[in-house]
């Protein structure tokens, strides 16, 4: 027996998300960073921050990303001056990245506008309760 829209797990799970999204990228506006910039942004910068300088592919994979599609993004984030890439010695087909200081400095105000995006998407809720039922179906 099908179930009713709202009693449907990846139904209601779609509307969160998009709704959830449309915040962010509100949040995200007045920084002039889409979604995806953003992501691949504060991963370099954690993954920099750890010792790390990942290749794309590494970067893509940390941030859940297509690989074809970052790459593209992360082009546009070198234009914007956010992030350098530099042939890796080791293999001249990847490029290493790292953030540069106009970047790192905009990925933490970044980071701090979308936890208080979240914050108040979450608000109401127990917020701790949600990230155990998320973080198994994150696949983490």
């Amino acid at each position: 027996m099908a179930l009713r829209p709202d009693e449907s797990p990846g139904f209601l799970l779609w509307h969160v998300t998009l709704r959830w999204q449309r915040g962010i990228a509100a949040a995200l506006g007045p920084l002039e960073l889409t979604h995806v910039q953003f992501v691949l942004l504060a991963s370099a910068w954690w993954l920099n921050r750890a010792g790390e300088a990942p290749n794309q592919l590494a970067l893509a994979r940390h941030a859940g990303t297509d690989v074809k599609m970052a790459s593209q993004v992360l082009r546009k984030l070198e234009e914007k001056g956010l992030i350098e890439r530099a042939v890796d010695p080791a293999d001249t087909r990847a490029r290493r990245l790292r953030v540069t200081e106009r970047g790192a400095e905009l990925a933490q105000r970044a980071i701090g506008v979308v936890e208080a995006a979240d914050a108040a998407f979450f608000a109401g809720t127990d917020s701790a309760a949600v990230v155990r039922t998320l973080k198994p179906l994150a696949g983490r």
